[in-house]
């Protein structure tokens, strides 16, 4: 262990003048006798020479730093200005608020580009764009599209000089239309036009239009000229590696396009400026001309197989040949069977360019090598690191291994082919030598037991015996399984896997009936339940079904003793799940579920806590009135209790039993409850609660508003006589849209089925299946007089007809807009009657209906009672201040909602005036400009921000009129004493905001500082009178409590000795808090830091009654006290411990049996052995007498102890052991002379760095980045 000191020039100073002597204790090998004290560079040995750390640093530390290359910021900043001509939304109220606002927010999501908007003196908007280059290019382009007004324009342009605005891939176009922000439309290739439209600002369109005529003008200066070359001598002029093409034009700077060997095209074509194109025209001829007549060919068979070879990696072998022979070597496609391979060139080159073709043929051969199949992998190896050697030596030949095949194909150079043999040969031999392979036969339903989880089993067994253990998958269901290894290893492997296998057949399998639902619940959040249970029975797999499956089997499989044990586990846990799952659903009317919920959800979370349920409500938008309570059963009954209770305490709701023989409940309640809702519904949406089944109950219970539940319990009385005496039903069908026309208006022609026949009729409800199923229940006869009623009906309703009826062409649009709305809903009402209206521009006015002869005839009355609506339509206006608009709208616009709904008419408010004071200012006229007639503006006339239009029917829109005005709020004052108002607030508004939401008013009380008693409330006439006598209530209230705090505030003295104060107060304060509390009265005592206040006078508050009694207590207890004596008593100080006991527990049983007060003397008093014992006489003087008793029985014992311990105690050593030098060194800094310098502590030769900085590596492309 080595200690590294760190001293600054300061303490090294003190150091040396001992001005901070420090002591270290170190522990050393050596012994405390050793007599010279080491020297301070053995203790402190120095580190290594700066000159040693940097012998091998040939460069500066800094020598890289100045070629690095300074960094471009990759955020750039654009500002664009869009004047006001051009704004889109230039009438804002505000800005920054409104469409423009929220385009500019889209922009910076979608593109990540940072967006600011300020507005110019002259209205212009400019916008700062920051961000990456490309998200500023994108975001210009969305505000130019979306803030600035559009123009477009069109340029012409040659037809064929499109493609080049477009460039590749359409890479020139997007660029463009960045770059201008603006949109460019080209035409299709197969429209004639030449016409290029450009969208945007005027700017941009001037710029776009701009650079495509530029594209145009540089094409116009270029030519095109198409060649004619035999496909034959194209090489000839491509030349070897395209090299003499790229001459030619890299010297005409033409653009010259050979089309490759594989299309057989013959054209050449080349683009360029019209001279140099004349140039490279001329050139490519020549080379032509001159090939034609010099070269002549000849034709070689060569094995297709070989043609691979003689063409070469990418052509490569072809090219060589040219490059030295000049000879072109055509080779027939790869989907001929011909073999001939034809040369052209020069007669003399021919010769050697044979030779050539014919080494190349035969530079590369094709060998196999013997291999059963299962060796392949071996061979290959782990991640192909056995092959990878052998390619490595020879990259050039190829080994391909065919699955199935006992072969290996070799293929490439000849010596390399041979090479690579022999060693796959001596790989196969030695592995055939040293392996071995075994099939065994296992049912493949135990495969994934002996895989283990995440292949746990088998990876342990490949490990442990070196072997490779193959399993089919299961899609084979095949039950064969190849080990494949070390001979001894494969048959250690075999015997382990069938000894899995026939523990496994051994297994039991046990199918656990466990419901569904609870699945997902023993599962658990992540799975954390089922690995519990898992932990806890690990040799049994659970397999729970798929959900989709609907499945409640649940499989467990282990030994049969674990799978016993884990069966119970998992059928206790569903056990308590099922008592836990007790649900019932409790019907609650609509408008009473905010109240049970509660502020805040306060009543709901109240009533589940304290009933340890899961209670569910329907969601707010359903129209189901269903409660469902969850949990066990008896705390399911007390929630439903608790909230029928609230249901019935905020409304008129009456309850009625009715008992109905328990074997008719089921024949009552219908199929899937249908008969029951249709009585229920019938009724007013009464709730009827049957008894659990099985529970031989006969009460039926039926709740709601008191002549509802009359109706209800006469229908039900009369079904149930029914059903007693006899009962049929009968199921006929008719489609869901007939069902209306069945029920009729108001019910109106079912209810005259009912009253004729006497059978009851139920339709369908929306959440049953069969939504065509009619079912009529009743007597035999009834039910089948009502079925031919119905049938008639019905068969009425499917003779399809087609009539037509005239509408006017001027109110074809209310039917046909918003995509047909009206139509839609005409179509839904009245059984799907089809209503076609002529195309718009054709100016005819018949109007096609089509469907049931009823339905068509109700939707002709429908669409002329609509055309009598739109003909009689007028427009009112309705002048209600702006301040009470959001009030007269309504929570979400609700309230106007519901007018709109009651009296069928439009409803349209006017914008907002942010700033209505301008509007009652006088015009200010400037440059002598003439207000006019037309600028007067009346006073007394509303303003337009308060006109409400209403469209409609003129007696409707008058009641909507009236509707509206009722709802404007009205402000009532009523007269609240000021001291009262902060009550009334409650604390931190508490108060005043129940009142507001009890009431649905707004509450304003006056600002302190006014000193007002006037409280204004302000609200709807009907809620008014409500919070009037809600307010004055509370009032009566506070002064009441007023009053009682007044006769609470009367205050009592009594004059005590201090002396007695503790005693009255009591340990802890018990004795005092007592009388608090029984007198229920305030007592206060004096400040004893206090000097002017006397000391003996305790004051008491409350009643007046109460003050007195609690007077009365206190001055018995002080005449009590009075009768009290104190005696000193000498007790031996070495036995107080004993007497007081452990925690003073001893002491306090001898004061509560004597009834006494023992005080011992404090730490440092004069008499050590003197305690005080008080109470009554003859109580203090039987107290003396047992503690003295206990101080002779406990002296005995301390003089026992202290015997012996004079025997116990060791000898004293009178040597004193000397005291430790300390850590002590010679030659230190401190002790040198003063005229050594301390260590410089900035200098890198006093406290060199540790090692030296290496230069970075120097590379030919510069620094790393």
């Amino acid at each position: 262990m080595s200690s590294v000191a760190v001293l600054t020039q300061e303490s090294f100073a003190e150091h040396r003048s001992g001005l901070v002597p420090q002591q270290i204790k170190v522990a050393t090998l050596n012994s405390e006798e050793e007599s010279d004290p080491p020297t301070y560079k053995d203790a402190f040995p120095p580190l290594p020479e700066k000159a040693a750390c940097l012998e091998s640093a040939q460069e500066p530390a800094g020598a890289w730093s100045n070629k690095i290359r300074p960094i471009k910021a990759s955020v750039i900043t654009q500002v664009f200005h869009v004047p006001l001509e051009e704004r889109k939304y230039k009438d804002m109220n505000q800005f920054g608020e409104g469409e423009q606002a929220k385009i500019c927010l889209e922009i910076m999501q979608r593109t990540g580009a940072h967006l600011e908007l300020s507005l110019a003196k002259d209205q212009g908007l400019s916008i700062m764009v920051s961000g990456k280059l490309d998200a500023v290019m994108k975001a210009r382009k969305d505000i130019v599209a979306r803030l600035q007004t559009q123009a477009s324009a069109t340029v012409a342009i040659p037809k064929e000089h499109h493609r080049f605005v477009i460039g590749k891939n359409g890479e020139k176009l997007q660029d463009l239309e960045l770059k201008t922000a603006t949109k460019i439309q080209i035409p299709r290739p197969d429209d004639a036009s030449n016409q290029i439209r450009i969208t945007g600002t005027k700017e941009g369109i001037e710029k776009a239009r701009h650079e495509v005529l530029l594209i145009s003008a540089e094409q116009d200066k270029r030519a095109v000229e198409r060649l004619e070359v035999e496909k034959a001598f194209h090489p000839f002029i491509s030349g070897p590696y395209n090299r003499l093409v790229g001459e030619i034009m890299q010297e005409t700077g033409t653009r010259i396009n050979i089309p490759p060997p594989s299309v057989n095209r013959t054209e050449i074509v080349l683009t360029g400026e019209k001279e140099q194109l004349a140039q490279a025209v001329a050139r490519i001829k020549k080379i032509y001309e001159e090939k034609k007549k010099k070269t002549t060919t000849i034709a070689v068979e060569v094995k297709k197989s070989q043609h691979k070879y003689v063409i070469g990696p990418k052509g490569n072998s072809l090219q060589e040949i040219l490059e030295r022979t000049g000879v072109s070597v055509e080779i027939p496609p790869s989907d001929s069977v011909s073999e001939t391979v034809i040369l052209r060139g020069e007669p003399e080159k021919l010769g050697q360019a044979l030779t050539e073709v014919y080494a190349k043929a035969n530079s590369f051969t094709v060998s196999s090598v013997t291999a059963p199949s299962w060796l392949h992998r071996f061979i290959i190896g782990k991640k192909g690191q056995n092959l990878a050697k052998i390619t490595q030596q020879m990259p050039k030949v190829h080994i391909e291994f065919t699955e199935g095949e006992d072969k290996i194909t070799l293929e490439g150079p000849t010596e390399d082919v041979n090479v690579a043999q022999e060693q796959i040969e001596a790989m196969v031999k030695d592995l055939i030598h040293r392996m071995d392979y075994v099939e065994i036969s296992i049912d493949h339903k135990f495969h994934r037991h002996l895989i283990g989880k995440s292949g746990a089993n088998i990876n342990r067994i490949k490990d442990q015996y070196k072997v490779s253990v193959r399993i089919p998958p299961d899609s084979e269901k095949s039950n064969l399984i190849r080990i494949e290894g070390d001979p001894q290893g494969v048959q250690q492997a075999k015997r382990e896997l069938l000894e899995l296998a026939s523990r496994m057949e051994n297994e039991r399998t046990k199918d656990l009936i466990i419901e569904q639902r609870f699945h997902r619940t023993i599962i658990g959040q992540k799975g954390e339940r089922i690995r519990e249970i898992r932990d806890k029975f690990p040799e049994v797999m659970i397999n729970f079904p798929d959900p989709a499956q609907k499945s409640d089997i649940v499989q467990l499989r282990g030994p049969k003793n674990e799978v016993e044990k884990c069966t119970k586990y998992m059928q206790k846990m569903v056990a308590d799940l099922v008592e836990n799952s007790y649900s019932i659903s409790v019907p609650i009317f609509k408008q009473f579920h905010k109240n049970i919920i509660g502020k805040g959800g306060a009543n709901i979370k109240k009533i589940r806590e304290e009933s340890n349920t899961k209670i569910d409500l329907p969601a707010e938008n359903s129209n189901s009135e269903t409660i469902v309570i969850t949990g066990k059963r008896a705390n399911c009954e007390a929630a439903r209790s608790r909230i029928l209770s609230i249901q019935k305490d905020l409304a008129n709701i009456a309850e009625v039993e009715v008992c109905i023989p328990a074997r008719l409940h089921n024949s009552l309640i219908g199929t899937k409850g249908r008969l029951i809702r249709s009585i229920m519904e019938e009724c007013g949406g009464v709730h009827i609660h049957f008894p659990v089944e099985g529970s031989g109950s006969d009460a039926v219970v039926i709740r709601g508003p008191a002549s509802d539940v009359e109706k209800a319990k006469k229908q039900l009385l009369h079904l149930a006589e029914e059903k007693q005496t006899k009962n049929f039903t009968v199921d006929i069908r008719a489609k869901p849209e007939y069902h209306k026309f069945l029920i009729g208006k108001g019910g109106g022609k079912i209810r005259k089925v009912r009253d004729t026949t006497g059978a009851r009729v139920i339709f369908p409800a929306a959440e049953d299946k069969d939504q065509d199923l009619i079912t009529i229940v009743g007597k035999e006869d009834a039910v089948r007089e009502a079925q031919k009623e119905l049938e008639a009906l019905i068969q009425n309703l499917d003779n399809v007809v087609e009539e037509h009826m005239l509408v006017e062409p001027k109110h074809h649009r209310h039917f046909v807009i918003r995509r047909g709305q009206v139509l839609r809903e005409i179509a839904e009402e009245y059984g799907g009657v089809m209503v076609s209206f002529p195309r718009s521009g054709t100016q005819s006015d018949k109007v096609t209906l089509k469907g049931a002869k009823e339905c068509v005839e109700a939707a002709r009355r429908r669409i002329q009672e609509i055309i009598e609506d739109l003909e009689a339509q007028v427009t009112i206006e309705c002048a209600i201040p702006q301040k009470y608009h959001r009030s007269v709208m309504g929570p979400k616009g609700s309230r106007i909602q519901q007018i709109t709904r009651d009296y069928n008419v439009q409803i349209k408010f006017p914008d907002r005036e942010e700033n209505p004071v301008h509007s009652v200012e006088p015009a200010v006229q400037e440059n002598g400009d003439d207000a006019g007639e037309g600028r007067e503006v009346d006073p007394g006339s509303p303003r337009r921000c308060d006109i409400i239009v209403i469209s409609g029917r003129k007696e409707k829109c008058e009641a909507a009129k009236e509707a509206l005005e009722a709802l404007v709020p009205v402000t009532i004052e009523v007269e609240v004493p000021f001291d009262l108002h902060r009550y009334i607030i409650g604390q931190k508004g508490s108060g005043i905001r129940k009142m507001m939401d009890e009431f649905e008013v707004n509450i304003h009380v006056p600002a302190p500082e006014l000193q007002s008693d006037i409280i204004a409330i302000t609200g709807l006439t009907a809620n008014l009178d409500r919070a009037k006598t809600g307010l004055l209530e509370r009032v009566r209230e506070l002064q009441a409590e007023q009053e009682d705090r007044a006769l609470r505030s009367f205050k009592l003295s009594v004059t005590v000795d201090p002396k007695y104060h503790p005693k009255i107060i009591g340990r802890k304060g018990t004795v005092i808090t007592q009388i608090r509390l029984e007198h229920d009265v305030s007592i206060q005592f004096p400040d004893k830091e206090d000097g002017n206040q006397p000391q003996d006078q305790i004051t008491i508050t409350g009643y007046e009654r109460n003050t007195e009694a609690a007077r009365d207590a206190i001055l018995k207890i002080v005449g009590e006290l009075e009768q009290m004596v104190s005696e000193d008593v000498p007790l031996d100080h070495r036995v107080h411990a004993r007497i007081i006991g452990a925690r003073g527990k001893a002491i306090r049983k001898i004061m509560d049996e004597f009834k006494v007060d023992i005080r011992f003397p404090q730490s440092g008093a004069p008499d050590p052995n003197c305690v005080t014992v008080t109470g009554l006489p003859e109580n203090v003087e039987e107290a003396i007498d047992h503690i003295l008793n206990l101080e002779e029985e406990y002296l005995a014992d301390v003089v026992d102890n202290e015997v012996l311990q004079v025997y116990m105690k060791p000898p004293v050593h009178e040597e004193s052991k000397a005291p430790s030098k300390g850590f002590v060194v010679r030659d230190a800094p401190w002790t040198a002379s003063s005229s050594e310098k301390a260590p410089d502590m900035s200098s890198s030769e006093e406290f060199p760095s540790f090692g030296a900085q290496v230069a970075p590596k120097t590379l030919p492309w510069g620094p790393k980045r």
